[in-house]
């Protein structure tokens, strides 16, 4: 008795409490993990490069702040047309995984037919075997095509390059669908293409919000392809314009950081975005 009443049991709410606090500690250390590097390249961006030298972590004063890196990247450079062509090709091959994604996830998960489940592995092997082991065939084929040295190349890789993994993730969403509220389209007379584009997709926004988030990091932050397909001063992409202020003896790290500051803010504001339409559609979803 003396035992129980020293030692009396932990209530379940602060147990649960414990765990909450474990749980938003875990994520606030991983957020500020993930985010440190950014947090670095930003500070970086606007110091001298002896302040960056002598404390990279400190944070700009009136000595040492200075802006010389955004002049020398926005006067000096094609930066702004760079910037052009890496939001142009994201976008374009964000729409083309997402349209062709969908659609053949519909035709799989929807429409029984002889050797379904053989396309879908042979889709499901472009997850396992990486786009960049076929990089000279790749340029062999860009090469016969004529499309070297444009942007119409890096579009093709990309969505090649995202297409497995958006049909994956997209037909699981769509064999969750009700076939209620197909089959009654059906009888009211709606078309197919109407179901697809009116009711199904409407349902599975946060599997189109998950996609875009999954695939346009990678084209954005590419410089293996653009450098082998669209090398040229025409065809840059921000990540590789940004090679050219990497020297092998003298690297100007102000410019670098510059760039490199340009460059993220835009995916952190698109990743925001994306992000906020994957929570909501997922809350409505549990929800209803």
């Amino acid at each position: 008795m003396t035992a129980i009443a020293m030692n009396p049991p932990v209530p379940l709410a602060s147990r649960f409490d414990l765990g909450r606090l474990m749980v938003h500690a875990t994520l606030i250390a991983y957020t500020v993990l993930a985010l440190f590097p950014i947090a670095l390249i930003l500070i970086n961006s606007v110091k001298s490069r002896a302040a960056i030298f002598d404390d990279p972590l400190a944070l700009p004063t009136m000595e040492s702040l200075t802006f010389i890196g955004f002049q020398k990247v926005l006067a000096s450079t094609n930066f702004l047309l760079y910037f052009g062509n890496s939001l142009y090709v994201t976008l374009v091959a964000l729409l083309c995984i997402v349209l062709f994604g969908a659609m053949a996830a519909w035709a799989l998960s929807e429409y029984s037919f002889m050797g379904n489940r053989v396309l879908t592995l042979f889709l499901a092997l472009g997850i396992m075997i990486p786009i960049r082991l076929g990089t000279v065939s790749i340029l062999e084929l860009m090469v016969k095509l004529d499309l070297v040295n444009t942007l119409a190349a890096l579009i093709l890789v990309y969505t090649a390059q995202g297409l497995p993994l958006a049909i994956m993730i997209l037909s699981e969403f769509m064999r969750q669908v009700p076939s209620e509220l197909k089959d009654a389209a059906r009888c009211d007379g709606v078309g197919e293409v109407r179901i697809f584009f009116q009711v199904v997709l409407p349902l599975i926004r946060p599997a189109i919000a998950t996609v875009a988030v999954f695939t346009m990091i990678p084209a954005w932050n590419d410089l293996w392809f653009p450098l082998i397909l669209a090398p040229s001063d025409r065809t840059k992409t921000v990540t590789l314009g940004v090679q050219q202020f990497i020297g092998q003896y003298v690297t100007d790290w102000n410019s670098v950081l510059a760039a490199l500051s340009l460059a993220v803010i835009p995916m952190l504001i698109l990743y925001a975005v994306f992000s906020r339409q994957l929570i909501r559609g997922l809350t409505a979803g549990a929800v209803k």
